[in-house]
């Protein structure tokens, strides 16, 4: 194990940086307070330039390294989650219905953690990018900084991020070269018929009923459409109508997620999902209307840049603390929009068996987890452009 041992002398530091982020969590691409605050310290760490409200509150921090060389992008999401906090933690979240259980705080922590150290070293050529982004979690804040021209506009050359995975040994990483994250489409669909007495169903155009078969017949498109070698998960995940017992109501819905990892099960997917739904209807003689919204694309890691991730992480953390080909997470994430512009790697870092989950209303990043990813971070600029 190498942590820097830089870092690992702020390592105090750090926790107070994010403990401060935890405690003032924002939502989506309004992330103005923790932008502000990654600000105030980029400033005293005297990085060479900082670029603010990309993407609505996102942050490019530009550090110089020493002569010629690529822009290498590293970047941490901001934002954090509608629900409260059940961890009862002096620092918990101080904003009812807004918690940071996904662990962005500790992202950006993290690479905060290694602004500090690559300001300070800068031993090496070229420069490094820091991308703090908002709006991980549902608007795609990534394809909003991406849409701005970051990527052209800095020079980033390749591009890495790191997400915390609880459940893991702390302080081992894993990943995989090709699709690491799946698609993610949204599916709703409204079932119009004809309302009445529930006593007299013969006089109503049942919607129920028609949901009810759409929602089973949707499970024969894994078990009956896909190749046993693809990948595809479609979960009805809401059902709603009516409002008494006694009632057909005129209308019933149902929302559902899809995620697939290629364009060709992605289209299949859809393509059925869309056929189904409207043979159904057909066949009950009720009206469908299917709102499907693409989503984000399959996170897809570059083979090569894969590699010189793994030989960085195999530094920081020993070579059996390493699984360079874990395999996918049917989980999606929009950094999949920087890496459709430029190669990279995503990664996952452990941060202990015992801990809960993320969306989990007890959920609080490893502060033990964050010299391991600052670590990374900055060893791998290190490396990647050698003085």
């Amino acid at each position: 194990m190498a942590i820097i041992n830089r870092i690992g002398e702020f390592a105090e530091d750090m926790k107070t940086w994010r403990r401060w982020i935890h405690a003032h969590p924002e939502l989506g691409l309004e992330c103005h307070g923790t932008a502000a605050y990654v600000v105030d310290k980029l400033r005293t760490f005297g990085v060479d330039e900082i670029h603010e409200k990309i993407g609505v509150s996102g942050v490019v921090a530009i550090i110089n390294g020493q002569g010629d060389g690529p822009t290498i992008g590293l970047r941490a999401d901001m934002d954090a989650l509608p629900m409260d906090e059940a961890t009862g933690l002096g620092y918990a979240s101080t904003v009812p219905g807004r918690m940071h259980a996904c662990g962005h705080d500790g992202h950006t922590t993290m690479l905060l953690g290694a602004a500090r150290y690559l300001a300070e070293t800068r031993n090496f050529k070229g420069r490094v990018a820091l991308i703090f982004q908002p709006a991980e979690e549902n608007e795609g804040g990534a394809k909003y900084m991406c849409d701005e021209g970051m990527m052209d506009r800095f020079e980033i050359a390749e591009v890495y991020a790191l997400h915390n995975m609880p459940g893991h040994e702390l302080g081992m990483f894993y990943t995989t070269p090709g699709p690491i994250m799946a698609a993610v489409d949204t599916l709703t669909v409204k079932v119009t018929g004809r309302g009445g007495h529930a006593a007299y169903p013969q006089d109503s155009v049942d919607p129920i009923i028609a949901v009810v078969t759409m929602v089973q017949a949707l499970q024969s498109i894994v078990s009956r459409n896909l190749s046993p070698m693809d990948n595809l998960v479609i979960s009805v995940t809401m059902i709603g109508g009516g409002t008494a017992d006694n009632i057909i109501p005129e209308d019933a819905w149902f929302g559902a997620t899809i995620r697939s990892f290629t364009p060709e099960v992605r289209e299949m997917a859809q393509r059925r999902i869309c056929e189904l739904i409207e043979g159904q209807a057909a066949s009950f003689g009720v009206s469908a209307d299917i709102d499907y919204e693409l989503g984000y694309p399959p996170t897809v890691n570059d083979a090569a840049s894969v590699k010189k991730a793994v030989a960085v992480a195999k530094e920081v953390s020993g070579e059996d603390r390493v699984r360079p080909d874990q395999g996918r997470e049917m989980g999606a994430e929009d950094f999949a929009y920087m890496l459709e512009e430029r190669p990279g790697a995503y990664l996952f870092l452990g941060q202990g068996k015992d801990r809960a989950g993320v969306h989990h209303p007890a959920y609080d990043f490893n502060d033990e987890a964050a010299p391991y990813g600052a670590s990374f971070f900055a060893r791998l600029v290190e490396r990647l452009s050698p003085v």
